[in-house]
């Protein structure tokens, strides 16, 4: 574990403060084996944007026969009171939340969330995928055409936005700024963009048990390509280079039919654009 780590000057250290769950849903995968697990990050504001995902994309019942499960991953916010969420939770029961707080710098910890969730409720999932609530999912794409293809159900599976040979950005005013001191490496390993990436289910135990040795760092997709990385886990590249796109795909109903991820999407744009995707008879 150690040796691969230190190529990319991330120090061993064990950050396994545990967090406790303010809103979970343990029985979620009581009575089923799930092909499909979407986690998608939020905050407690964007309450347009889940609703809209859970009428589109979202949607548990996107293909008959297929088992999909939707849950909206949160932290913690100090400013105001919890009671409006966990309305939404009692209504839509696809909300899990710790109680850590809720910022752009705690990502990793809300995707670990999210993993640990799986590896503890529903670890015979077939597929997970991470994902946003500013990215569109072409969920019917990502099934039949992508996962229903491997087969037998491969295991160590990891694919999306596939980044290699990224340097650490430097530079205080980016978003993407790592000090050296958090990152001491000159390059990141392989990872994919937390824009939308997908895994097999035996991977999220594997994850989590990798995080407890390697140190934390604030930008979550090249954090579970630092833990991928350690356990020599090689990330595959998609199909093809259009399926996972980290910039906004203008829209066409034959173009969206054909990928998987577009970014930067508005609220009302994730119904517009599944329902303006062309029906099974429809020629593109």
């Amino acid at each position: 574990l150690s040796a691969e780590n230190k190529k990319f000057g991330n120090k061993i250290r064990s950050t396994s403060k545990s967090f406790k769950f303010i809103i979970n849903e343990k029985d979620k995968c009581k009575d089923k084996t799930p092909f499909l697990i979407l986690l998608i990050a939020t905050t407690a504001a964007e309450i347009l944007h889940r609703n809209s995902i859970r009428k589109a994309w979202g949607n548990e019942s996107v293909l008959s026969g297929v088992e999909v499960v939707r849950l909206f991953m949160l932290g913690f916010e100090n400013k105001g009171s919890n009671d409006v969420l966990l309305r939404e939770s009692e209504q839509y029961h696809d909300i899990i939340q710790q109680d850590f707080l809720d910022t752009y710098s705690n990502l990793t910890l809300k995707t670990l969330m999210g993993m640990k969730w799986v590896a503890s409720y529903c670890s015979g999932t077939r597929f997970v995928m991470k994902t946003d609530t500013d990215v569109f999912v072409n969920t019917r794409y990502l099934i039949e055409k992508l996962l229903k293809t491997l087969s037998p159900p491969p295991q160590n599976y990891f694919t999306g936005c596939l980044m290699q040979g990224k340097e650490p950005i430097r530079d205080k005013k980016s978003k993407w700024y790592i000090s050296e001191e958090e990152y001491p490496g000159k390059k990141y390993p392989p990872f994919c963009s937390g824009t939308g990436y997908v895994f097999s289910g035996d991977l999220a135990s594997k994850i989590v048990n990798a995080s407890v040795m390697i140190k934390h760092i604030h930008l979550e997709d090249v954090y579970v390509g630092l833990c991928l990385n350690a356990m020599g886990i090689q990330i595959l590249p998609p199909p093809s280079h259009s399926l996972f796109n980290i910039y906004k795909v203008p829209f066409s109903p034959c173009r969206y039919n054909n990928i998987i991820t577009s970014h930067r999407i508005q609220t009302q744009e994730h119904i517009i654009y599944w329902e303006r995707l062309p029906k099974k008879n429809h020629i593109c």
